[in-house]
């Protein structure tokens, strides 16, 4: 059996060095220079919030949003955890971009064959046997790649023993039906950026909810015009046996045409 990988980002021992930044690039053959946010170059950015440095990147849904409203299926979840894009099945809607809760995916505005970029978990570095690259260059293992199940016991036992230093949450464990990268943090997560009201049911089964209701909408909407139409025509009819000069002008219409 296939176990989960995922990330777990400890945001306080985060030094701000950019080493993940780098390894990814390398890994991804992306181009060198340093960047601040997320982009079609870089897969992964750290942001800076006073002292503290927070990393963006692809969270992998467990329930992915970009997947399920992709109409050409470009996006797949594997069992290891990644959430992957396939460019040759994109047509550019971008609905994916618009439907991410985490405001991830870019697009290549400048390019003439745009694709959607993304993080892609390393995964041909996973089927290897390896970690991502950006765990493997982190020197103070503020980023720790491992199974889901036991990155979450880790991130308990790290809350458990900071005595109150780091909040009493791991963002990513059940947000939107949960996340392969996980976060712990030393101050409110609503502080650093995060979205801490997206709830903890999955986005794509919000979306089926609201449109299984689609069918009954349309039913009713249907019934009402119907409705509609025969108040209308039974009062015009009245109407016309009640005048009838109106009734007489309608037959001679009629008989005109």
């Amino acid at each position: 059996m296939i176990k989960q990988k995922a990330l777990l980002i400890d945001i306080s021992l985060c030094i701000g060095c950019n080493a993940c930044q780098v390894g990814c690039k390398e890994a991804n053959h992306l181009p060198a220079p340093e960047e601040k946010r997320l982009s079609p170059t870089a897969y992964t950015a750290l942001e800076e919030h006073g002292d503290l440095h927070v990393r963006r990147l692809c969270q992998h849904c467990e329930e992915p949003t970009c997947k399920s409203v992709c109409p050409v299926g470009a996006f797949t979840k594997t069992a290891e955890g990644p959430v992957l894009y396939d460019a040759e099945k994109c047509i550019g809607c971008r609905y994916c971009m618009q439907a991410c809760p985490f405001r991830v995916p870019r697009y290549e505005w400048s390019s003439t064959r745009p694709r959607v970029q993304k993080c892609i978990f390393c995964a041909p570095r996973l089927a290897k046997g390896l970690q991502t690259a950006c765990a493997e260059a982190c020197p103070t293992g503020a980023t720790k790649f491992g199974d889901r199940d036991d990155l979450l016991v880790e991130a308990g036992k790290r809350i458990n023993a900071s005595g109150g230093k780091l909040v009493q949450k791991i963002y990513g464990r059940e947000d939107v039906g949960g996340t392969s990268v996980l976060y712990l943090s030393p101050t409110p997560f609503e502080n650093l950026g995060f979205d801490t009201k997206l709830g903890n049911t999955p986005m794509p089964i919000l979306t089926m909810n609201a449109l299984s209701k689609v069918p009954n909408v349309a039913a009713v909407g249907s019934v009402m015009l119907a409705g509609i139409w025969w108040i209308t025509k039974r009062r015009a009819d009245v109407d016309l046996h009640e005048n009838p000069s109106k009734l007489i002008a309608a037959a001679q219409k009629r008989d005109e045409k």
